[in-house]
């Protein structure tokens, strides 16, 4: 049997007849010999044979045109550059073989083939999806989600601390004590008192280490007791908050301070918030150095605070030591500090540094703050500007 050559059209029959043309059915095909056909089924010998098949394939269809050019970008706007070290984009790609492409619309996108760098528009973006080298934000520009750290910068000395969160436990306005194992008590310097002598108020400052207000004090007393009793007069003192809000009240009575008088010592009520008292500090009987206890709400003593022989200084501090409760420890100190030649000699306006445990009861703190004022009143507080320095406690 052979085979037409390849440009002709169709397949040929296989019997060798007329090309696109099928012989006619031999008939139905003879059933096996033990096939009975069931009823109602024609016997297979009366079923026609099948239609002479249908003419051959076409030949194939011709190849793909050449490939379309890239898209152009659109009128008016710059395409984008490839990135740099890499070639660029060729002009299309060809279609695979044997797909005939169809029409399509106008392109949705634009694909650059070269041109210069475009730029972006300028703009401030928040949350953007391009990616562009970090560039440091400008000093007080805007800042967008930035998570920028800067070095820690002090506060500035003479501003007032910020206050800590609140506790439950601490009474209000003590919260700044939590934080603190130091502070700087600074009188204010009177000038009609400098010039006069005539005794006024007295105003106190609080610091912390770092020169930040923590409080403000004032003396509140009557004119005729500061003139006439002088550093013995009765008063109270008022710690102020950074609202002006009195966090702090202390008393101080009537008393003496002498060796000669053990029954009508030196004594300071300390109550935070005002009316609820914390702590006292009390005078004990001594004959060479002046001595304190600390005491709790409850009377019991907390600290002890002994001061040295003599009181007057030149060009140097004064210390009293604060001890634990039996006195075999020292665990802070509150000094009187050398202000200055001119300061010493002509006012009554000194400077008081007071360290106690970073652990201390605030309640205790703000004792402490109360026997820093009793200690100026009884050994550095003037009268009409004479010193009243004395060795022991006659």
């Amino acid at each position: 049997m052979s085979y037409p050559p390849n440009n002709q059209q169709g397949y040929p029959p296989p019997y060798g007849g007329p090309p696109g043309v099928y012989p006619p059915p031999q008939g139905g095909y003879p059933p096996p010999t033990s096939f009975q056909p069931g009823p109602g089924y024609a016997p297979p010998g009366s079923q026609p044979g099948y239609a002479p098949g249908q003419p051959g394939y076409p030949p194939g269809q011709p190849g793909y045109p050449p490939g379309q050019p890239g898209y152009q970008p659109p009128q008016g706007q710059p395409g984008y550059q490839p990135p740099q070290g890499q070639p660029g984009y060729q002009p299309g790609y060809p279609p695979p073989g044997g797909y005939q492409p169809g029409g399509y619309g106008q392109p949705i996108a634009q694909q650059p083939t070269g041109g210069p760098t475009p730029q972006a528009p300028v703009g401030q973006y928040c949350g953007s999806a391009i990616m562009t080298p970090y560039q440091p934000p400008p000093p007080g520009g805007p800042y967008c989600g930035s998570a920028i750290m800067t070095p820690y910068q002090p506060p500035p000395p003479g501003g007032w601390m910020s206050m800590p969160q609140g506790n439950p436990g601490i009474p209000p306005g003590l919260e700044y004590l939590t934080q603190i194992d130091q502070l700087l008590v600074h009188q204010k310097v009177e000038i009609l008192e400098a010039l006069t002598g005539f005794e006024s108020k007295n105003k106190f400052t609080i610091k912390n280490s770092m020169g930040q207000k923590v409080y403000y004090a004032v003396e509140d007393s009557d004119c005729l007791t500061r003139n006439c009793c002088g550093p013995w007069r009765p008063m109270d003192i008022k710690i102020l908050d950074n609202f002006k809000n009195e966090v702090i009240h202390m008393n101080r009575p009537l008393a003496c301070d002498s060796c000669w008088f053990p029954c009508c010592l030196q004594s300071m009520e300390v109550s935070s918030p005002p009316g609820t008292v914390v702590g006292r500090v009390e005078q004990e009987w001594s004959i060479l150095t002046p001595q304190f206890r600390v005491k709790n709400a409850a009377g019991d003593t907390v600290l002890r605070i002994e001061g040295p022989f003599c009181t007057f200084s030149i060009c140097g501090d004064v210390e009293f030591k604060v001890l634990t409760a039996d006195g075999a420890t020292q665990v802070g100190k509150i000094s009187k500090q050398w202000a200055g030649l001119l300061r010493e000699a002509f006012t009554d306006a000194d400077h008081f540094g007071i360290t106690f445990p970073m652990d201390l009861d605030v309640k205790m703190k703000a004792v402490m703050m109360g026997a820093c004022f009793l200690i100026d009143v009884m050994f550095f507080e003037k009268k009409g500007n004479e010193e009243r320095d004395r060795p022991g406690m006659f």
